[in-house]
């Protein structure tokens, strides 16, 4: 199992990855975009420096056709390395191009995914991950949790070496679910990763250790007890 980190904000990467175990960051035109008006290739950089070598990084092409999702994946390549993940829309030109950039050893995370059939062709394509988008798929009506499943079972039936990074969050219960069925990982804003330690019951819990220990102690810390 693995969190990634949905961002293009250093201000939120920095202080997640001081807290959380973040096994990635994913980015896309749309999170950029919340940015404001940012250095594009400056910013990914930043990025790129802060996954390091233990961390993946998933940038999304823009180019719709086969040519120009070529040179996209070049260029994210060339400027961020090759251990970068190259996101892919599972398109008819996407998917030709996942199958050319897998036979030139880029890492690709194929995304858009919202149906079977998708993910199953970007398995066979070669894909690396696969990204269904669950918010999106639950509005419109398909039920991502069987999707996962079925995907799973597929991968651990006949081998495959792609995993699901369960992508596009309203809510943790989505997340929980994702994972449940059997994504090997998920892609959250930071916002939900804090909503689930932030609870008003986690809180409550945590003020009555307090408390209870102060009716012994007061305000003398438990190190300083413990010495």
């Amino acid at each position: 199992m693995q969190y990634m980190l949905d961002t293009a904000s250093l201000t939120e990467l920095d202080t997640a990855l001081d807290i959380y175990p973040i096994a990635g960051v994913t980015t896309n035109p749309t999170i950029l975009r919340a940015e404001g008006q940012v250095n594009l290739r400056e910013r990914l950089l930043s990025i790129r420096q802060r996954c390091g070598e233990n961390r993946s990084l998933h940038v999304q092409v823009t180019a719709r056709n086969y040519e120009g999702i070529l040179a996209d994946a070049e260029a994210i390549c060339a400027l961020l390395g090759k251990s970068t993940y190259v996101k892919v829309p599972v398109t008819e030109p996407g998917l030709r191009a996942i199958r050319a950039l897998k036979a030139r050893n880029v890492h690709v995370t194929a995304t858009a995914v919202y149906y079977r059939a998708q993910g199953l062709l970007a398995m066979e394509a070669g894909a690396d991950y696969i990204a269904p988008y669950c918010n999106r798929m639950e509005n419109n009506g398909i039920d991502f949790r069987r999707v996962i499943e079925a995907l799973r079972a597929l991968i651990d039936r006949d081998g495959y070496a792609s995993r699901i990074v369960a992508a596009s969050f309203k809510n943790g219960t989505q997340i929980d679910d994702a994972l449940l069925s059997g994504a090997h990982a998920v892609t959250v804003a930071p916002s939900l990763l804090r909503a689930a330690l932030c609870s008003p019951l986690v809180s409550e819990a945590v003020d009555t250790f307090t408390a209870d220990y102060a009716c012994y102690h007061g305000d003398t810390p438990l190190w300083d007890v413990l010495r």
